[in-house]
């Protein structure tokens, strides 16, 4: 039975070979279970993919925690933006995907995890700084700092700001929060932002959350995984583990009227890594590596 077909140089997946992928995908996750467990190793290494938000705010001590407790079951992490976190779930390269909003895929399973909301920041000397509320036509007016397109939160943004405002000035697209972070920070823009992205820039002052006329725009944080891919035993653990901590979080917070659900599926879990800050939390515990890659695995 020929799986490929020769285009050119190159050989590419026929329709067999797109058929048996995930059957052998889940064939070399059982094989490496089954190594894992009889060279002293209790666990297969985790693949998780996180978009940038996630990674840089709420994965970190999700992982050192599961570290404490899983010394012997190494994490790889890559870390990007929502819609390439689901490229990497759909082709495999990764067993656990986080991502910020509705974005779905016709071969994954999503689940919401954890309640987030939008809010628009400002440097704390900024003139709408004083203003309480802005106007919506007083928004509409400024120079905004967004994410990238193909990032969740920039998706949910569009949605919101253009629904309520109109045509606004995007004098800026940056590839992660901290940057967006900084440009606000001069002054030169507002911004908006996810809640937990900012949360430590408003908590030390840094920013400042302006009060505006917009409804409230609250979000679920959700966690994916491929339909055909059945979970090793440490990756089933680990989204247990998510899990717990999301319903945590979200009973200790007030609910979110969401306006918007995500998709329904199997049990995912959603986090993201802060590369530094979770191998550094780590290596202080002497526990398991966690490696973090800007790319995702061949």
């Amino acid at each position: 039975m020929e799986l490929f077909d020769r285009v050119r140089r190159r050989l590419l997946l026929n329709e067999n070979g797109r058929a048996l992928l995930p059957k052998a995908a889940s064939l070399l996750d059982h094989a490496a279970d089954l190594e894992h467990l009889f060279s002293g190793a209790h666990a297969a290494p985790l693949r998780v993919a996180a978009s940038l938000t996630i990674g840089e705010v709420l994965l970190p001590s999700l992982v050192a925690r599961w570290s404490e407790a899983h010394p012997a079951s190494p994490v790889h992490i890559a870390v990007a933006n929502s819609s390439e976190v689901i490229d990497a779930v759909a082709a495999f390269d990764v067993d656990i995907g986080f991502i910020e909003g509705p974005q779905t895929h016709p071969d994954l399973s999503v689940q919401p995890w954890l309640n987030d909301e939008l809010v628009v920041v400002a440097a704390p000397d900024h003139p709408l700084a004083q203003a309480r509320p802005v106007p919506l036509e007083t928004l509409r007016r400024q120079r905004w700092a967004l994410r990238e397109p193909g990032s969740g939160t920039r998706e949910a943004s569009d949605r919101w700001l253009l629904e309520h405002l109109g045509s606004i000035d995007v004098a800026f697209e940056l590839g992660s929060s901290e940057t967006l972070r900084r440009v606000v920070g001069t002054g030169t823009a507002v911004g908006c932002l996810s809640r937990h992205a900012a949360a430590a820039a408003l908590a030390s002052g840094s920013l400042v959350e302006l009060p505006t006329r917009l409804p409230p725009r609250a979000r679920r944080l959700a966690i994916v995984v491929h339909k055909d891919k059945r979970l090793g035993r440490g990756a089933s653990d680990f989204l247990h583990h998510c899990l717990g901590a999301g319903d945590e979080q979200n009973g200790a917070a007030q609910a979110l009227p969401c306006d918007e659900e995500v998709a329904a599926g199997l049990p995912v879990a959603q986090a993201a890594l802060a590369v530094r800050s979770a191998q550094v939390a780590l290596a202080a515990n002497g526990n398991a590596p966690v490696s973090a890659a800007a790319r995702f695995p061949a």
